[in-house]
Order: structure tokens, then C-alpha cells, then sequence
């Protein structure tokens, strides 16, 4: 065997074995949205396709408030028969083009599939094909037995058409959906802007704006020799502070094999653009927020106009959640890193100008946390007011999520001195900057990971301290997964030098086990 070969098979053995530490990686299939984008389908699958080595985690990620696990075999003439019925209503909810997406995941098992024979029994499956309803996590880490008594999994009996199944589902929810609905149909807006628990789903729309934003980059061969140091650092406070642990984990696979994804010498003889460092390269292959995102729908920044709110929203939380989990050390380098980011990578002209502008206007370097993330705070009021006067006079705005100062009295009553005194036209508001950073801390801090807090404990019974874990994870510690899972927790550490760090140690580790291979 030549050399050549021998190393190629050895880097293919290493990528699966580095690929296999992710929960099922491999074989996870994108949730509620079109699972195949092949230009060859004529008629791509909608129903997400589950098996025993996913079955628990997709249906614990999910978003979606209830779930349709039917089982089926596909040697089965009946099954076969009943697909585009199923498919014809999974469409509705699952996929980028859904009318209704986040409310019903709807998926599929193969019974007749080796691997799956145990789960089929789990869920007392004695014929085909074979449909249960309830919360999806009712249906991780357990089974259904029908003659259990208060199970909130549920069997559809009578689900044999689509117009049947549509029937039962619209009877459940009270609803009126119809095959005819149109693309995001928004009788679902969360409208009441009082309860701060709204932004508890906002979760997976910075997962979301997270990928957008990654892949806006790469689409746009955004990388050159003049931005690459820009990406790397956000890539890093991201490793250190994403509020999502699928994120930092995605932001670290990226960049500890970055040298060798996008390398500088390939940037400096074309400065322009490389192709390795675009979607074409094997950068391309990397999913920032792992193989569930994007799942091409928002959630708490969903307008309800197809042009309105989505990434830009998305965008905004990401970074307001960023600057309330940075130490005081961090915070300038924090503040200098997002102005980079937004002024190489942010697409709209005259959006990256503006917050440009606002980010010139700082004199003296940030030396608390606060201070940063009550400036974002500002700067995002800022951009609002511009907006709100623009949409006004040309009728751009959503009417429904129209342009306001933030927080609102009713949302943060706390944070105005003069909480009960009428608002005039053209008056300055008076805030309580304390109050306000309390404010954005709770708000972009603990409620914003309280799904994922919730999911854990509902999926494996855990105790007070795993509640705070996710929350705790984001705000001291960097999580990743290669090879071994090394955590590295430093309290009031810059986070430039914590990654740089920690990609050092990543790559020893690397090169340590390659020449260990050799020696076999």
C-alpha cells in the first residue's frame, strides 16, 4: 500500500471517528423542514424519517409543541398506499415551505428495519401503518402501552386520508388549517409583548440567524485576507459564549480546523476570493449549529409578512445574548469583535454603515460588562428609531411588530423612572440603567435558554442543578466536542485568548494521535 493511500485512509478514519463522538450525527435528518433537497426528487419526503439511533434526540430538539410518530413497514402494500396522505399533511408542517411550521413535527419509523425492531415494540406496534400523537417529550426515554390509563400519548384510529388525519389534528388543536393555507400562515404570532416568557423560543432562532449568518458568508465568499481575522474572533466568542451548546460546539468543530480550512496563504496571493474558504470548499461541509439548523422557519422573531423580521430579529437576540454573557474583561474586546464582524460580514449596506458609524462614535474602551451590553442596547434604539420613522413614511413596517423603544413599560416597568407618567410626543425617556442591564441579563440571559432547561429535565428527570447547567455552560466555560470532550472553564478570561488556547491544545491532541497511529 503506498503511502498516498495509507494516509488517505487513515484521514477517512479519523473524520468518522471524529464524526461519531455527535449524538447520531450521521444520521439525523433536518427537523420540520424538507428533508431532501436533491434536484433529482421530483417529490421530496416531508414526514421526518426516525430510527433508533435518533428517535429520542430529534424528538427531544424539536420545537414543536405535539408530535405524529406514525409506524410503518415498508414492505407493506397498505403503507405504501397511505404515504402521500401522509405527506399531503406533513407538508403543512414540516419543511421550509410549510403553512404552519413549529406546530406538529411529523415523522415516520420503519418497523420493518432491523435496527428499529426494539423501538416498534417499545411503542406496542401491532399493525400497519400505525399513528401516535402526544408532546414529543412523552415519547423520549419511554414507550406507549395502550392500555396505560392518562398516557398523553395518544393513538389516531381513524386517521386513513389526509383529509381524515387533517380532521383529527384540527379537532385537537381547535384549529382551522386547510390544504389550501398559504405559505406561514401567522394566526400562531406571539403578540403579547408583556410576558417575558415569549423569548424562551427565541432559542432556536438565534440557532437560526447563527447558520444564516454563516452561511450568508460562504454564499458570498465573504472570507479574504482582510476579514479572516474578523470571522476567527467572532468564531471564538461564539466557542465561548453562544447561548446554544449546539452552536458552540458547530463554532468550535470550525474553528480549531480553520488553518486548514480557509489558510491565509491561500487569502494573500488571491485577495479577492479562494473557493476552499466558500460553500465549494470543504468549509461548506461545516454546520455552525450542527445537522437539525437551518430548519428554514422562525419562531419568536417570525413576522407576519414573508419580508418582515426573521434574520435581522434573529441577528439582534444573538447579539444582545452575547453581551450579557461576556466578563468585564472581555467586554471591549467583545464590543470591537461584533463591530468587525457586522462591518465585514453584514450584507446590507446601509444597516452595516450605520451601525458603524455608531460603533466609531465610541471614544474609550469598554472596561465593564454592563457598560457594553447597555451600549448594544442603545444602539439597538437607535437603529428602531431610524426604522420606525423610514416604515412610517413608506409603509414598509410589519403592522403587527411595528418599530418601538425597548423594553416596553409593560414589559419592564422597572426600567422607566417615570413608569406611570403618559408618554408625549417627541419626549425623552428617562430609564433606570441599573434596572434595564437587570432587565437584559433575565431576559437574554435565564429565560432565553429556559426551553432548553426544560427540555433536559423533561427528557431525563434531572435535579435543580442540571436546570442551571445550559445557562452556566454559556455564560463560563467552553464546550466542544472533538475526539475527547475537553471543557475549559476560566472565570474573567479574554475569551480571544481562551480559544486561541484551546485550539493550540485541540491541535496537539490531533497531532499527537496521528503520530500514535503511525506507531501501531
Amino acid at each position: 500500500m503506498s503511502c498516498s493511500i495509507f494516509m488517505l485512509f487513515l484521514a477517512l478514519f479519523i473524520s468518522t471517528l471524529e464524526q461519531s463522538v455527535s449524538i447520531s450525527a450521521g444520521s439525523q435528518r433536518a427537523i420540520l423542514r424538507a428533508i431532501s433537497n436533491n434536484q433529482d426528487s421530483e417529490k421530496p419526503d416531508f414526514g421526518v424519517e426516525l430510527n433508533a439511533t435518533n428517535f429520542d434526540t430529534v424528538l427531544k430538539d424539536t420545537p414543536a409543541p405535539y408530535a405524529i410518530v406514525e409506524f410503518f413497514a415498508h414492505w407493506c402494500p397498505a403503507c405504501r398506499n397511505y404515504k402521500p396522505h401522509y405527506e399531503k399533511v406533513a407538508k403543512l408542517f414540516n419543511g421550509a415551505d410549510a403553512s404552519h411550521p413549529g406546530i406538529i413535527l411529523m415523522s415516520r419509523v420503519d418497523c420493518a428495519l432491523t435496527i428499529n425492531s426494539n423501538l416498534c415494540d417499545k411503542f406496542s406496534v401491532k399493525h400497519y401503518p400505525m399513528l401516535l400523537w402526544g408532546p414529543p417529550k412523552k415519547f423520549v426515554g419511554t414507550g406507549w402501552d395502550p392500555k396505560q390509563e392518562n398516557s398523553e400519548i395518544r393513538s389516531i384510529e381513524n386517521g386513513r386520508t389526509a383529509d381524515i388525519l387533517l380532521g383529527w389534528i384540527n379537532k385537537q388543536l381547535g384549529s382551522s388549517y386547510g390544504f389550501d393555507d398559504g405559505k406561514y400562515e401567522n394566526e400562531h404570532l406571539q403578540k403579547n409583548f408583556s410576558d417575558p416568557a415569549q423569548i424562551a423560543t427565541a432559542i432556536y432562532d438565534v440557532e437560526e440567524a447563527t447558520s444564516t449568518a454563516f452561511g450568508i458568508i460562504l454564499d458570498h465568499k465573504m472570507i479574504r485576507s482582510g476579514t479572516r481575522a474578523s470571522l476567527i474572533r467572532f468564531l471564538q466568542l461564539l466557542v465561548a459564549h453562544h447561548p446554544s451548546k449546539r452552536c458552540r460546539k458547530g463554532s468550535a468543530n470550525i474553528l480549531v480546523d480553520f488553518d486548514n480550512l480557509c489558510p491565509s496563504e491561500i487569502l494573500s496571493v488571491n485577495n479577492e476570493e479562494a473557493d476552499s474558504c466558500s460553500k465549494k470548499g470543504e468549509l461548506g461541509n461545516y454546520q455552525i449549529c450542527g445537522k437539525e439548523v437551518p430548519r428554514g422557519y422562525w419562531m419568536y422573531c417570525r413576522g407576519s409578512k414573508n419580508d418582515t423580521r426573521g434574520f435581522s430579529c434573529g441577528l439582534w437576540v444573538l447579539l444582545h445574548s452575547l453581551s450579557i454573557r461576556v466578563e468585564d474583561g472581555e467586554s471591549n474586546m467583545a464590543f470591537r469583535t461584533t463591530c468587525d464582524f457586522i462591518h465585514n460580514f453584514f450584507i446590507c449596506e446601509e444597516c452595516r454603515q450605520h451601525f458603524y458609524d455608531m460603533c466609531s462614535s465610541v471614544s474609550n474602551p469598554f472596561k465593564k460588562a454592563r457598560d457594553y451590553a447597555l451600549w448594544l442596547w442603545r444602539a439597538h434604539n437607535k437603529v428602531n428609531e431610524r426604522l420606525m420613522k423610514d416604515e412610517a413614511s413608506l409603509g414598509t413596517g410589519d403592522p403587527e411588530f411595528p418599530k418601538v423603544i425597548w423594553p416596553s413599560k409593560q414589559l419592564c416597568p422597572s426600567c422607566y423612572l417615570n413608569p406611570g407618567e403618559k408618554s408625549k410626543e417627541n419626549s425623552k425617556i428617562e430609564w433606570n440603567e441599573d434596572e434595564v442591564f437587570k432587565f437584559l441579563v433575565s431576559y437574554y440571559g435565564k429565560e432565553l435558554v429556559n426551553l432548553y432547561k426544560e427540555k433536559e429535565l423533561q427528557a431525563v428527570g434531572g435535579t435543580e442543578k442540571t436546570v442551571n447547567e445550559e445557562l452556566v455552560a454559556s455564560t463560563n466555560a467552553v464546550v466542544v466536542p472533538l475526539g475527547a470532550a475537553l471543557a475549559i472553564a476560566v472565570a474573567s478570561c479574554a475569551f480571544g485568548a481562551l480559544a486561541c488556547f484551546w485550539r493550540s491544545q485541540q491541535k496537539n491532541r490531533k497531532y499527537k494521535y496521528l503520530h500514535s497511529l503511525k506507531n501501531i
